[in-house]
């Protein structure tokens, strides 16, 4: 608007969270399933794609980021992790990281 002033624009950079820290952080959260919140679309999925909560659970603790994670409106971090189970097929669960320190799985997905 005219005659308003901008805001100061800063120089602090926003901190990135990597892959490998990402992929640290969901793989020790996971080690206890109390760390763990599925959401109802994700029990949805699992069971429209007959992925098993086992199956989850073994992609969160010992899968892998495969794409630099993104910040939510909520500035919590979501990202993807996968791993190929059953054989050659690979499943994909996107995660947020909660600031709570628990995850939240949105979704799951068998990978192309």
């Amino acid at each position: 608007m005219i005659g308003m002033a901008e805001p100061p624009k800063s120089n602090v950079a926003e901190m990135r969270l990597t892959t490998g820290v990402a992929q640290s952080r969901i793989r020790k959260i996971a080690e206890n399933s109390d760390g763990v919140i599925l959401g109802n679309h994700a029990r949805d999925r699992m069971v429209e794609r007959e992925i098993l909560d086992i199956d989850v659970f073994r992609v969160l603790r010992n899968g892998y980021v495969n794409d630099q994670p993104e910040l939510t409106d909520f500035k919590e971090w979501k990202c993807k992790i996968v791993l190929k189970i059953r054989g050659s097929r690979t499943a994909g669960v996107v995660v947020v990281l909660l600031h709570s320190g628990k995850l939240f799985v949105k979704t799951v997905e068998w990978e192309s």
